[in-house]
C-alpha cells in the first residue's frame, strides 16, 4: 500500500509540473501537489 501511495505522489508531482509550466491549469493542480507532498512526507515518516 505504501508503494502505491508513493507512486501516486510521484505521478501527481509530475502532473503538477506539466500543468504549472505548460498549461497553467489553475488551482486544482496545486491542491493535487499538496496531497502529493503530504503523501511523500507520510511515506518518509513511516519508513
Amino acid at each position: 500500500m505504501g508503494n502505491l501511495l508513493y507512486t501516486v505522489a510521484v505521478i501527481l508531482v509530475i502532473l503538477w509540473a506539466i500543468g504549472f509550466l505548460g498549461f497553467q491549469v489553475g488551482g486544482i493542480i496545486h491542491i493535487l501537489l499538496v496531497i502529493a507532498v503530504i503523501a511523500v512526507i507520510l511515506r518518509i515518516i513511516r519508513g
